[in-house]
């Protein structure tokens, strides 16, 4: 069921959708665990929570709830931790950093994520589990404006092309290094190193990508546009955005718009801006 969930989660592209089930299994899950007293099935138990807590959170977080996704990341890695699943572990404290990085928490999130890394070492070396937190690291390291860790966390990274074999489940692991092109440019971006972050943009926006994903990429772009001041790069792709928005409802969308919105104040007196600034905040008062 678990697992049947978390396919339901990726092919929903309004994730809301899905949070009933991923509710009504987890009340199942947690009566079971009252009632078992055998030591195997109770870990048994507790990895199936690590999941589906995982789950709930990324619905959550989609849905711009991050209290509440916060919470649930951490009841999964608790669970995880009492199954002895390391991955699973190592996983949900690494989404648990993920709201630190959308809260912009920066600092906080380094040594939590370190916990994650040394975590995943105890995992199975043969998942992209730690590949997955260097990603991430990337991504902080970016924000604090630190070049040299960050590009040394995106090598790591890149090294999940040395595995072979089934290195994810699709469910709470599914990095595969397919997103490694949207998460450098992301890096540079906030490096403001345009040369390379539209190059690595590009690719990404080349590939199939799921809505969520999609958002972020076109997010990015906007505001590559909005630090060169290419008024027709940032009207382009915030409209996709908008567009995009409209049709998941995310949470996640409405946000990463937001974050477009707050930096377009410099490029205003341009009259198209000025519109684009007015259909966003109208689409945020539509959503509300």
């Amino acid at each position: 069921m678990n697992s049947h969930l978390w396919r339901a989660f990726g092919l929903s592209t309004t994730k809301g959708t899905v949070y009933p089930a991923v509710r009504a299994q987890l009340t199942e899950l947690t009566g079971s665990m009252r009632k078992v007293t055998d030591g195997k099935q109770h870990r048994q138990l507790c990895a199936a929570a690590g999941s589906l807590f995982q789950l709930a959170g990324e619905i959550q977080f989609d849905a711009d709830r991050y209290s509440e996704a916060a919470h649930s990341y951490t009841l999964a890695a608790s669970a995880s931790k009492e199954a002895g699943e390391f991955d699973l572990w190592a996983c949900a404290l690494t989404r648990l950093a993920f709201v630190g990085l959308y809260d912009r928490e920066y600092s906080a999130t380094v040594p939590l994520l370190e916990s994650a890394a040394h975590v995943a070492q105890r995992g199975d070396a043969q998942l992209s589990t730690r590949y997955w937190i260097s990603a991430v690291q990337a991504e902080v390291f970016a924000k604090l404006g630190d070049y040299g860790s960050c590009r040394r966390a995106l090598d790591r990274a890149g090294d999940v092309r040395a595995l072979s074999g089934t290195v994810h489940n699709g469910g709470w692991l599914r990095f595969d290094g397919s997103r490694l092109a949207e998460e450098r440019g992301t890096c540079f971006v906030a490096l403001r190193r345009p040369d390379l972050a539209e190059a690595a943009l590009t690719e990404a926006l080349n590939q199939p990508l799921s809505a969520r994903r999609r958002v972020g990429v076109l997010t990015d772009l906007a505001v590559l546009g909005i630090q060169r001041r290419d008024v027709d790069m940032v009207l382009t792709h915030t409209r996709a955005v908008v567009e995009l928005s409209r049709q998941t409802r995310s949470g996640y969308a409405g946000r990463r718009l937001r974050s477009v919105r707050a930096r377009l104040t410099p490029l205003l007196p341009d009259r198209r801006v000025s519109q684009l600034w007015d259909e966003i905040g109208t689409l945020e008062r539509e959503l509300a």
